[in-house]
């Protein structure tokens, strides 16, 4: 057998094996296609249920093993791989056989015999039409109108913090620049008032009723800077999205994989200042979902609840209080009781919650992990972080994933331990291993 030969598995033989445990399936079709976008015009959306998210172009990357290791994956199991194009399977099979994965087999039946069967599982992201791909984007861009859209106005926003010249060096064609500042209030990063976010959101030709894309530029952001959130730009969209959902606006996307995953794709990159062309009506009251967003009280009486948790989105040397995590911020530590779900390194990445190539992470996986740290959907969940940035990724995963009750603790650390009365922990005797 040649190295791009492998051993066929029938739809029975694969239906027969489905969610044993020494059998993984893994899906190498792109991100978008796995969460629920019928990019080939499947009858039915989203991946073999219970199959992992491997997109073959992950194959390029030279740690690509660790990834795979990450997941979970060894060379004890079966590996069956699916996807769009034979050659991707083929191609990743061989990756797997020289990592000394010995057990790999090629499912080719995906499209013509799985998808068209209702009696054979399949799942997909809840609301993954609210997380987009680049292709989805130039369509709007090109004059079309993309899948899932509703032939509304549009208005991309390239988001950033103080940061102009991080989309005045290239963004996406016709998109406009929004500093996260127009949102949030720059003394107590919260989420500005009513009347201010009606404002910001007009000056930005953003009405309720608007179709909005989100997108950042991660640009390595680094801890010693002054303001290293000018950086990340990548957290700064999606922290501009639960605030705009907040505030009432229907219809918000976000990029999976920001400008980098644009930039991926070949797609032209534009430098002209797109100037804004302004509404004078946002259509309904601010806040149309005041239940996204969670104060201090509310996140004390969380606290004593049984049927609350409040989430703690940081680094662990953050949650230990060995540092503040902003150079902002003097009080180390942690709000006694909340629930650790560790965002990555510090307060400006992501890891944990996104893969190398900047997407979001397969969504089975945080839930796993957040289910064994006792974070389940049956509960109100408030989210939060220093400042709200981390918090509100961890939210729209969850909310991402339709659970039902789901929020961001807006004040976080930095409102917490500004009042000396709060208590504050630190240590790692509470800490929740995942």
């Amino acid at each position: 057998m040649s190295m791009n030969d492998f051993a066929e598995v029938s739809t029975g033989e694969l239906k027969e094996v489905l969610g044993h445990d020494k059998v993984s399936v893994i899906d190498v079709r792109p991100a978008e296609s796995y969460n629920g976008w019928a990019l080939h015009g499947e009858s039915r959306r989203g991946h073999i249920a219970g199959a992992r998210s491997l997109p073959a172009a992950w194959a390029e990357y030279i740690d690509w093993i660790e990834i795979v290791r990450n997941k979970g994956l060894h060379p004890r199991q079966h590996m069956v791989i699916y996807g769009h194009e034979p050659a991707q399977s083929q191609n990743v099979a061989s990756r797997f056989r020289n990592a000394g994965y010995g057990r790999v087999w090629i499912y080719p039946h995906f499209t013509d015999e799985w998808v068209p069967d209702p009696r054979l599982p399949m799942d997909h992201l809840r609301r993954y039409s609210h997380l987009i791909y680049p292709a989805w984007i130039k369509d709007i861009v090109d004059g079309k109108i993309p899948p899932g859209h509703h032939g509304s106005k549009t208005v991309i926003c390239h988001a950033h913090y103080r940061n102009r010249d991080a989309y005045l060096s290239g963004h996406i064609p016709g998109a406009i620049d929004l500093d996260t500042n127009a949102l949030e209030s720059a003394e107590t990063w919260n989420r500005k008032d009513p009347e201010q976010l009606r404002k910001a959101l007009l000056a930005h030709g953003i009405r309720c009723d608007t179709t909005v894309v989100l997108y950042g530029k991660y640009m390595h952001p680094d801890n010693q800077d002054e303001f290293p959130g000018s950086s990340a730009g990548d957290i700064g969209a999606i922290r501009c999205a639960f605030i705009m959902m907040y505030a009432g606006v229907e219809d918000v996307r976000v990029l999976n994989g920001g400008f980098h995953h644009w930039e991926k794709q070949g797609y032209e990159v534009h430098k002209d200042d797109v100037q804004k062309t302004a509404e004078y009506d946002f259509g309904r009251v601010i806040p149309a979902c005041p239940r996204l967003a969670v104060d201090t009280p509310e996140a004390k009486q969380m606290l004593a609840s049984d049927n609350a948790e409040l989430v703690c989105v940081r680094s662990l040397p953050e949650y230990l209080g060995e540092v503040s995590g902003y150079n902002y911020i003097q009080a180390r530590g942690r709000i006694p009781g909340a629930v650790f779900a560790e965002c990555g390194t510090d307060a400006y990445h992501m890891e944990n919650y996104r893969n190398l190539d900047y997407t979001t992470r397969e969504f089975h996986e945080t839930a796993r992990i957040w289910n064994q740290a006792g974070i389940t959907p049956d509960k109100h969940l408030a989210f939060y972080c220093g400042t709200g940035w981390r918090g509100s990724e961890a939210w729209f995963n969850a909310w991402l994933m339709g659970w039902p009750r789901v929020s961001v603790y807006d004040g976080g650390w930095f409102e917490w331990s500004n009042n000396p009365e709060n208590p504050i922990e630190t240590g790692p005797a509470q800490r929740n291993q995942p």
